[in-house]
């Protein structure tokens, strides 16, 4: 899958949204637009954007609406990606330096606030999308505060674990998929489905990302382990905690990370050798599934055949 494809195909609709994410991060302080523009310069896949364009293209005709949507969609989530690393203490994303180690913490999360000031502000005029972003937010938020608080006491259950990876991950990619096919005034149904196709999808990329911090390499952008680290305990790990005799162990020897990272490296292996990724990887089979469901609520079109194509790319990503 090369998404060049994806953005030749949405033509000028793709600039049409570039053009006014630059223009809605346009700002008077200096510091502030070079930092922006060096943000811009490294956007990342754009995953979230282009499902909103796929789904207005594939519903209608885009226009002013559905830049704003994709707009918003990105400036949201990489406002969250701003706050998570100073939380996280990160130094680098996608290969690259975060803002945080760059211009430090405090000019980073006041960066973070402009990209989410700005993202609520392009959906002015509009209360529909205006509340569901709002929505989306708090999710966000949400997402993350119950994950700290799990992660504290090393206690996530199965439960947590698909409220947090919805809440921090597929909400946002249900908005996107939702709005932008409500921006062409596609049918309730068809907004429904589309919300259906997003959900489902949010949730096999996040569990495919946290199968591959236990199978992938440095390479992917994430390094491989972070979870563990601090102190995650994500699918595969619950997985063998299903299964295990000995689990309330397992989950004292994540809670003693901080003074015993050598724990680490063992849960690594036992949730490799006893079939903590299998387990997760049925899980990403069932929400593939259900992504691909979804979108036979759409027409035959081109956009529809590259949407299931990003849904089959992501699930062959397993290792």
């Amino acid at each position: 899958m090369n998404l060049d494809n994806i953005t030749t195909l949405l033509g000028d609709n793709w600039k049409g949204y570039n053009n006014l994410i630059r223009e809605q991060l346009h700002s008077d302080v200096r510091l502030l637009n070079e930092i922006n523009a060096s943000q811009l310069a490294h956007p990342g896949k754009q995953v979230r954007p282009i499902l909103s364009l796929l789904f207005a293209q594939a519903c209608g005709k885009p226009g002013p609406d559905s830049f704003k949507v994709a707009a918003a969609v990105e400036m949201l989530h990489n406002a969250t990606l701003m706050h998570d690393d100073v939380a996280d203490a990160s130094d680098t994303r996608r290969g690259f330096p975060t803002l945080h180690s760059l211009v430090g913490p405090t000019s980073a999360i006041l960066i973070g606030d402009f990209w989410l000031s700005r993202a609520i502000s392009t959906l002015s005029g509009n209360l529909s999308f205006v509340g569901l972003f709002a929505s989306t937010a708090s999710n966000l938020a949400e997402g993350e505060m119950l994950q700290l608080q799990c992660a504290a006491t090393a206690s996530t259950s199965e439960e947590d674990y698909l409220r947090i990876i919805y809440c921090k991950t597929a909400s946002l990619f249900e908005t996107a998929c939702r709005a932008g096919a409500f921006s062409v005034g596609a049918s309730e149904a068809t907004c429904d489905a589309a919300a259906a196709f997003g959900r489902a999808f949010g949730m096999a990329f996040q569990i495919r990302d946290d199968i591959l911090d236990y199978t992938g390499d440095q390479g992917l952008g994430k390094p491989v382990g972070i979870d563990l680290r601090e102190q995650k305990i994500t699918l595969p790990l619950l997985g063998l905690l299903s299964k295990c005799d000995d689990a309330e162990d397992l989950r004292e020897m994540v809670r003693q990370i901080p003074a015993r990272p050598e724990n680490c490296e063992k849960l690594y292996h036992r949730v490799r050798d006893e079939g903590g990724v299998e387990y997760a990887l049925h899980y990403l089979d069932d929400y593939t599934r259900r992504a691909m469901e979804a979108l036979e609520a759409l027409p035959a079109c081109p956009e529809r055949d590259l949407l299931a194509e990003l849904v089959n790319y992501g699930n062959a990503r397993r290792v």
